[in-house]
């Protein structure tokens, strides 16, 4: 089973219509949206849900006012100023450390654990996907990005599916590196500026670190070719493989008001073309050249 996540080092660049293009060319495959703190995949899927589950994962402080004996002990010992003066627990400011539940003399704290969001198994007109929803302010989405990942492998291989197509998080934090782990390659999908450089360079250390191909795609390359060249020329030093440029298009536009693909609002536009070709060179890397199984669509 292989996984080809799609990451980027800044939200914004592309990423998610870059999978959603690649699920148009895909066969025999499972969707993974990673980006559980602002997912967006389901936009242009338009998935048909068929099983939620509640995501726990971390624990909130709760006073229990029956075994309280106010010795303020809890103010004493919180380091985040949680404790009010009526020795409730602030849920806001409260970081779910234990400490104040470990060192309560009465045991009157309880340490509950709290719903931090949500996970789905869904169909699409592409195939399953698994994605998240992480609550407003909530933490752990790197356990979350985690599960989810989990369960598409468990589901492709139950259905025997011979690859995971996984849009990954910006950025390189914790749900980042929650994203890559096992993973057969990565494709770091980059803009021809300053920061698009930046960023690159990140992730492509990211990859290094943890000996995972990585892969780059420059998208609305000709606004600065200049800039792309650089991005180029730094992919080499890194060995990096340059899988292909994608010029600006505003049929990736049209293309996501309508919610659909590229290849499914106009198959023959230049941007299309350069997908392709992109999907095309991914496919051609030896992890990806299975003769097991055909992924590619001959559309």
């Amino acid at each position: 089973m292989r996984e080809l996540v799609i990451l980027s080092g800044k939200g914004g660049t592309g990423k998610t219509s870059i999978t959603a293009a690649f699920a148009s060319l895909a066969q025999n495959m499972i969707l993974c949206d990673a980006d559980v703190d602002a997912a967006d995949l389901h936009l242009i899927l338009n998935p048909d849900f068929k099983k939620t589950m509640e995501f726990k994962g971390g624990h909130q402080a709760v006073t229990n006012k029956a075994l309280c004996t106010q010795c303020g002990r809890c103010i004493e010992v919180c380091r985040f100023g949680a404790v009010r003066d009526t020795f409730e627990i602030d849920p806001i400011d409260c970081e779910g450390c234990g400490v104040c539940v470990d060192l309560c003399p009465e045991k009157a704290i309880d340490f509950p654990e709290t719903v931090c969001g949500k996970w789905y198994i869904s169909d699409t007109r592409f195939g399953p996907m698994v994605h998240a929803r992480l609550g407003i302010a909530q933490e752990n989405s790197g356990k979350l990005v985690s599960l989810i990942r989990g369960e598409a492998k468990k589901l492709a291989a139950k259905n025997n599916l011979d690859l995971i197509l996984t849009d990954g998080p910006p950025g390189i934090g914790c749900p980042v590196i929650a994203s890559i782990g096992q993973a057969t390659a990565i494709l770091i999908v980059a803009e021809p500026t300053v920061s698009g450089i930046h960023d690159m360079e990140r992730v492509g250390q990211l990859s290094k670190h943890f000996n995972i191909p990585a892969m780059i795609c420059i998208n609305k390359y000709d606004l600065n070719p200049e800039q792309t060249q650089k991005i180029e020329d730094l992919a080499q030093k890194a060995n990096i493989t340059v899988a292909g440029r994608v010029s600006f298009d505003q049929t990736f536009t049209e293309a996501m008001i309508k919610a659909k693909t590229i290849f499914e609002y106009n198959h023959d536009s230049q941007a299309s073309r350069e997908v392709r070709q992109i999907w095309n060179n991914i496919l051609s890397l030896p992890a990806f050249n299975s003769p097991v199984t055909q992924i590619l669509k001959h559309l």
